[in-house]
C-alpha cells in the first residue's frame, strides 16, 4: 500500500473557501492597519539581552526564584504516574485540594478552586452564577475574560461608566439586583477600583460581588493577600477571581469563594469539565511560590517605592498617568500616536507592552510599563529622562474621559 506524505508545497498549494478567504484578508486592514513596519501594533523592534524590559507581569520577581525551581524539579523527578484529564476526576487526597486549601486559608476564603487560567477562572464563574435571567453590571474597563464570561452564561451585561459608584448605583436602581463585577486594579491604565464603595452598594442593593484580583494578589494586602483583604470588605466579596500568571509567575487561575459554589463549580464550568488539570510538578512550583509570596514583604515594599517614583517622575513631565499601583502607562490615544511612543521608547532601548484594540477602545491605546521589585532606580530613570525627551513632541491630546 502506498503512503502519501504531505509535503511543504502541498500544504501551501489548498485553497481556503471564498468566505474565510475573504474574512482572512479582513485582518491585514484591522490588526495591521497604517502601522508603518506592516505588522501588528504590538510588535516593534526586537529586544536585546541589553534591554530595559517592562512588559512582564512578574511583579515581584519570581520567574527564577530557585526555592520555587526546586520544587517543580523535584515533583518531576519522581516516579508518580500523572494522570492528564480533568480536574473533576480529582479525589480530596490531591496535591491540587491541598493547593486550594492553603490558597483559602490566606485569602481567607471557605474554599478556593484552581483552573487553568484567570481566563478559565472568569469564564468559569460566570457560567455558575449567571444566566439569561441574571443582570451582570460591569465595569467599562473589566478584563475580557469577565465580558467573555457573561457572554458565554447567557447573562444580560449592564455596563458602567469606568469607577463610577454613581453610575452603577444608578443603574441597579433602574434594573433592578443581580451581580456586580470589577476588577481591584486594572490592567491596562493601573487605577484601583473604589471598592468599598462598590461592597456598600452591593449589600445595599441585595447584589452578588466578584471581584478580580489578577493584578493585586501577592503585590497588595496582609502578606499579600490582595486589595480586599487591605480594606477589611473580604465578608462583602462574595467572589475573588485571579490570575496567578501575574505575581505568582505561573501558568494557572484562581476563584476564591463558598464550599457551596466550590462543590459544583467542577460539573458547571466548562472550562473546568473539558480542559485538563494542572499537572502536579505545576502545582509543586505554586505551593512553594504561595510560601515566597506570603513572606515577600520586602519586595512589597520595594515594588510600591518603585513604582511611585515612576509615576512621580511622569508626572512631574506634566505627563497625564492614572496610576495608582505598579501599572503604568503612557496613554496615546489613537493608534498612530501610540505607535510613535514605542518607536521613541524602542529606540532608546526601553520596552513596554503596547495595548490596543481589542484590549482597549479603539481610541485609547496606550504603552504599559509593569514595575518589578528588582527594576532599579537607574532604569526608572531612563524612562523618566527619555519621555522628557520625546513626550512633547508627539502632541498627545489631554486624556481622555469616558462618558456614560
Amino acid at each position: 500500500m502506498k503512503i502519501h506524505s504531505l509535503n511543504k508545497s502541498s500544504q501551501q498549494n489548498k485553497t481556503l473557501p471564498s468566505f474565510l478567504e475573504a474574512k482572512l484578508d479582513q485582518y491585514s486592514s484591522t490588526v495591521s492597519r497604517g502601522v508603518k513596519n506592516g505588522r501588528p501594533l504590538i510588535l516593534g523592534k526586537k529586544p536585546n539581552r541589553d534591554s530595559l524590559m517592562l512588559q512582564s507581569n512578574d511583579y515581584l520577581s519570581l520567574s527564577k526564584n530557585p526555592q520555587i525551581i526546586k520544587a517543580q524539579v523535584i515533583s518531576l523527578k519522581k516516579k508518580n504516574r500523572d494522570a492528564v484529564m480533568s480536574a473533576v476526576f480529582l479525589h480530596d487526597d490531591s496535591i491540587q485540594r491541598d493547593f486550594e486549601s492553603e490558597m483559602a486559608q490566606y485569602v481567607d476564603y471557605e474554599k478556593a478552586i484552581l483552573c487553568q487560567s484567570g481566563w478559565s477562572a472568569n469564564v468559569g464563574l460566570m457560567q455558575v452564577i449567571a444566566d439569561q435571567n441574571t443582570n451582570v453590571y460591569i465595569d467599562f474597563f473589566a478584563h475580557m475574560s469577565l465580558w467573555e464570561g457573561i457572554k458565554s452564561s447567557g447573562a444580560r451585561a449592564i455596563p458602567f461608566r469606568h469607577n463610577s459608584a454613581n453610575s452603577l448605583e444608578k443603574l441597579i436602581k433602574k434594573n433592578g439586583k443581580g451581580v456586580i463585577v470589577v476588577d481591584s486594579v486594572y490592567s491596562t491604565t493601573g487605577d484601583i477600583s473604589p471598592l468599598k464603595d462598590v461592597a456598600d452598594i452591593a449589600l445595599r442593593y441585595g447584589c452578588v460581588l466578584v471581584v478580580d484580583e489578577s493584578h493585586s494578589l501577592g503585590t497588595h494586602g496582609p502578606k499579600g493577600a490582595g486589595l480586599v483583604a487591605d480594606l477589611g470588605i473580604t465578608d462583602q466579596v462574595h467572589f475573588i477571581t485571579a490570575s496567578l500568571a501575574k505575581t505568582f509567575a505561573a501558568r494557572a487561575g484562581i476563584v476564591l469563594c463558598s464550599k457551596l459554589v466550590a462543590d459544583w463549580f467542577p460539573y458547571v464550568s466548562f472550562p473546568a469539565i473539558f480542559s485538563s488539570a494542572l499537572l502536579p510538578y505545576e502545582i509543586s512550583g505554586l505551593k512553594a511560590t504561595l510560601e515566597v509570596v506570603k513572606n515577600s514583604n520586602q519586595r512589597r515594599e520595594k515594588l510600591t517605592l518603585k513604582a511611585k517614583y515612576l509615576r512621580d517622575g511622569l508626572r512631574g513631565l506634566g505627563i497625564p498617568i492614572s496610576s495608582e499601583s505598579q501599572i503604568i502607562s503612557l496613554e496615546g490615544g489613537r493608534e498612530e500616536v501610540t505607535e510613535n511612543v514605542r518607536d521613541e521608547l524602542e529606540s532608546r532601548n526601553i520596552f513596554g507592552s503596547v495595548f490596543c484594540d481589542p484590549a482597549t477602545p479603539k481610541n485609547r491605546s496606550l504603552v504599559r510599563f509593569s514595575v518589578n521589585s528588582d527594576v532599579s532606580i537607574f532604569e526608572l530613570n531612563q524612562i523618566i529622562s527619555a519621555c522628557e525627551e520625546f513626550y512633547s513632541s508627539l502632541n498627545i491630546p489631554p486624556k481622555l474621559k469616558l462618558v456614560s
